[in-house]
């Protein structure tokens, strides 16, 4: 995919959004779109979760991306070494969580529906951008998962149960509830 011209290139990154429209990508073109630049997901409020998907699967890499909620609220995440659950819009997995008391928290969603790493509040309320951009990194390298925001390590965790997916799609959330809006930009990756 082309990397985008307003986003700093790294060596060894790939994009994997090309800032123009969602090739490669998959889900409601409803909810998600492009404007300047940018993957926006917006809700007028609804009673599921809904996934914009990408296309490949990944299973040991380092995923960097800017993400914003507008207004500080909502409920976003971040799926990696997921998948589609057949005949929905939901998705099975690792997710790196967004929004007020949910940032840089590690969560097992339709799986294990449980979180695997709470985050620390006060750690978040150092870090966290509550309504400007915040750059999140994902590591996933083994049965090793690591998360950053904005430089700090929120989640440091090792997958111990056996059968769990160690491969997957990466996918970003709208989460059931209230109108929100979040905007993603500069999704970049590489494998390790």
């Amino acid at each position: 995919m082309p990397v985008v011209a307003s986003a700093q290139v790294e060596e060894g990154f790939e994009h994997l959004f090309n800032g123009r429209d969602l090739t490669g990508w998959e889900g409601d073109s409803l909810l998600w779109l492009v404007e300047d630049g940018m993957i926006v997901g917006r809700s007028p409020g609804i009673g599921y979760n809904d996934f914009l998907a990408i296309e490949k699967s990944y299973s040991d890499f380092v995923l960097r991306l800017q993400v914003q909620l507008v207004g500080g609220a909502g409920n976003s995440g971040v799926q990696f070494r997921s998948q589609r659950v057949t005949g929905s819009m939901e998705m099975i997995g690792y997710q790196a969580d967004i929004g007020p008391t949910w940032w840089g928290g590690l969560y097992d969603e339709s799986r294990r529906r449980r979180m695997l790493v709470e985050q620390d509040a006060d750690l978040i309320n150092k870090v966290v951008r509550a309504v400007g951009w915040n750059d999140y990194e994902i590591e996933a390298r083994g049965n090793r998962i690591r998360l950053k925001l904005n430089g700090t390590t929120t989640a440091d965790y090792e997958e111990t149960e056996e059968g769990i997916d160690a491969e997957g799609r990466i996918a970003l959330q709208i989460h059931s509830g209230p109108a929100l809006e979040v905007r993603f930009r500069n999704i970049r990756l590489t494998e390790l």
